[in-house]
């Protein structure tokens, strides 16, 4: 299991009133998301930890659970799709998984600490690192300092809904966590990515506060300030694809699309896109998994 940790105090933000608590005696008290969200005592925010060592810990038992979970909901494709992790300590380095390993048999055991210059550092090194992962993981950590950890995988209807090389649409309330500059597109394709200009160019299109990525015929890239984060944001963006793709099927025979207006949008955006919000999102599916293999993934 991992280590203890003690909660982290979130920086208050100021919301609309819908998420505000009063008397007629007592101030108005501003809410962070997971407070608003939390009806009685409010969950406990992003661990910390009192080593690198902890933290690192932490980090691989977490991207080793997500990788079991993007397994169990079907998210591989032969060799392709990684999971990178920046290095609490290290931060010009970061933890990434072996080629050729099944994401259903990964262990924190089994991860690669790789430099920005593609060297192996640390970790387990029986296996080589992804070189088309590296490129584009190594690109979106260089260009975003905030991205601690980013997710890429080639889901079915990730890879159905980029064909169209087109944003997802404020369909319902799941989809606004991607809303305005929180999701881009990649609007090229050149083929498998083996060159370091051509990741440059993906993360320059991922901009400087997106958070999901359509890659052009190829697939979608999350990111997040923890693993937890970005692996929840590629199950959520995974499924909103295969909801787009509905949704285009059911307006082709006639039906009209009825999105979600701007300013609900951006309510919503701004009450659950948080990371503190989002990386408890992940924690249900990384409790269930724990559960189906008594914690295999932490070995």
């Amino acid at each position: 299991m991992a280590p203890s940790a003690v909660p982290v105090t979130s920086t208050q933000l100021v919301l609309s009133k819908e998420v505000t608590k009063a008397t007629d005696k007592e101030p108005t008290k501003v809410l962070t998301p997971l407070q608003a969200i939390s009806q009685g005592e409010c969950l406990p925010g992003i661990p910390l930890f009192s080593s690198f060592d902890k933290h690192r810990a932490w980090i691989l038992n977490h991207m080793a659970g997500a990788f079991r979970v993007l397994a169990r909901k079907g998210y591989t494709e032969g060799i392709s799709g990684h999971i990178s992790v920046r290095d609490p300590e290290h931060t010009d380095t970061f933890w990434t998984n072996p080629l050729g390993r099944h994401f259903g048999c990964l262990r924190a055991s089994d991860m690669v600490l790789v430099n920005f210059e593609g060297q192996a550092v640390g970790g387990n090194r029986s296996r080589p690192a992804n070189a088309a992962g590296f490129l584009i993981h190594s690109a979106v950590h260089k260009a975003r300092p905030d991205v601690h950890a980013a997710v890429h995988a080639h889901g079915r209807f990730g890879k159905a809904w980029s064909a169209f090389a087109k944003p997802l649409e404020m369909l319902n309330q799941d989809v606004c966590y991607f809303y305005g500059d929180a999701q881009g597109v990649y609007e090229e394709f050149g083929g498998i990515v083996f060159n370091e200009e051509e990741g440059k160019r993906l993360a320059a299109a991922l901009g400087p506060k997106g958070k999901g990525l359509v890659l052009r015929n190829h697939g979608l890239l999350t990111v997040g300030g923890t693993v937890d984060e970005a692996a929840y944001l590629y199950t959520l963006m995974e499924r909103s694809c295969e909801i787009q793709l509905m949704v285009e099927a059911a307006a082709a025979n006639g039906l009209k699309k009825i999105l979600v207006d701007d300013e609900a949008a951006e309510y919503t955006f701004r009450m659950a896109s948080d990371p503190e919000a989002l990386y408890w999102e992940m924690q249900p599916d990384l409790e269930f998994e724990h559960e189906q293999c008594n914690g295999d993934y932490e070995k």
